[in-house]
């Protein structure tokens, strides 16, 4: 299959994070930011040593969150791994530059030997947009066609090109190139299926972003796009989908409920402005949420069922939302090679 994703292997297993740079919910204290980002660093270190196929991170510009330079943390990421593949989750395409995007993330991807992957967002927090002199008016107008020269700048070496948010390309020569010759460049999708159908019809792979609510919720957004994509010429089975989402394991649901509900629901008050009510997170604990936070086995279940619903390649987890303790995430990464992996990848290899 394209884009490196070998079914034969069993549905990939990431992680990602947002950076997010919280005060722990109980004891109000912060650690400082270059702490956390040498976390990030070490996590992914620490996955790579569990047999995690992927790691990545994100960019949000503003309070509580500390890759805005995302780039350059995932730099420091390919130095430290030698065989995890690595990317971004996402970059704000909108109000970035698209060839000095691909410049940094080409650069990655010869320092890590060719394991980089870029996802192109949104983005759902839209504080970038003012800070980095966008305007909101614009937002689908930006996306839409900096995507669009992203990727063709991934395809052509030499471009030729014009627009409305950027001044023209001529005989522009854009280098380095990634070591494989192109990049793998994937659309993340939020819950609105327009998006999902763009991606399909244009034959891009989707990241889709789902934190709460039942399975069959998100349905129908990847029937969606694997419609799209047949409808623009494309195979669907050669176009991968990763689903993406909150995660935090405990020796059994209960735990994991009561141990992740402060940093989960802290973590939405402060960087979206309302938080979890407790009924409604206690729902998490249904088989059939896309919430992967339970005991070992369950989480197993609810992987397995997710994958049977959605036939997607790849899941990527985000479990230190809220300020989660380092000590925890290091005891959620043993839990995850030790006992969840094998049994995940067991019942989807193909």
């Amino acid at each position: 299959m394209k884009y490196g994703l070998d079914p034969s292997n069993g549905l990939e297993f990431g992680l990602y994070t947002l950076g997010d740079h919280l005060p722990n919910p109980s004891t109000g204290e912060r650690i400082p930011a270059s702490q956390r980002l040498n976390e990030i660093i070490e996590l992914s270190q620490l996955a790579e040593q569990a047999g995690i196929d992927f790691f990545s991170v994100g960019e949000s510009h503003q309070d509580y969150f500390t890759t805005q330079a995302h780039s350059v943390v995932l730099g420091a990421i390919a130095q430290a791994t030698e065989k995890i593949k690595i990317a971004s989750s996402s970059t704000i395409i909108s109000t970035l530059d698209p060839v000095r995007v691909f410049e940094d993330f080409a650069t990655i991807d010869l320092i890590s030997g060719g394991r980089t992957e870029l996802i192109a967002g949104r983005a759902s927090r839209t504080g970038n947009f003012e800070l980095l002199g966008y305007s909101l008016k614009d937002y689908e107008e930006l996306y839409e066609e900096k995507f669009d020269l992203l990727r063709q700048i991934n395809e052509q070496e030499v471009l030729n090109w014009s627009g409305n948010f950027r001044a023209p390309l001529r005989d522009a020569h854009i280098l380095p190139r990634p070591m494989n010759g192109e990049l793998p460049i994937w659309r993340a999708v939020g819950g609105h299926p327009a998006s999902a159908m763009k991606a399909g019809y244009e034959g891009v792979p989707m990241f889709f972003a789902a934190l709460g609510g039942p399975v069959s919720t998100f349905k129908n957004t990847v029937d969606t796009f694997r419609q799209a994509a047949a409808q623009g010429g494309h195979n669907p089975d050669e176009l991968p989908v990763s689903m993406a989402g909150f995660f935090y394991p405990g020796e059994t649901t209960q735990e994991a409920l009561r141990e992740s509900y402060p940093f989960f629901n802290e973590g939405m008050k402060k960087t979206n402005g309302h938080g979890f009510s407790k009924q409604m997170f206690a729902q998490g604990a249904d088989s059939r949420s896309v919430m992967n936070v339970g005991s070992p086995q369950q989480i197993i279940e609810k992987i397995l069922y997710q994958h049977e619903t959605f036939g997607h390649q790849r899941y990527i987890a985000q479990m230190d939302f809220g300020g989660v303790p380092f000590e925890k995430l290091k005891k959620n990464i043993d839990m995850i090679g030790e006992k969840i992996l094998p049994e995940v990848k067991k019942h989807t290899k193909k």
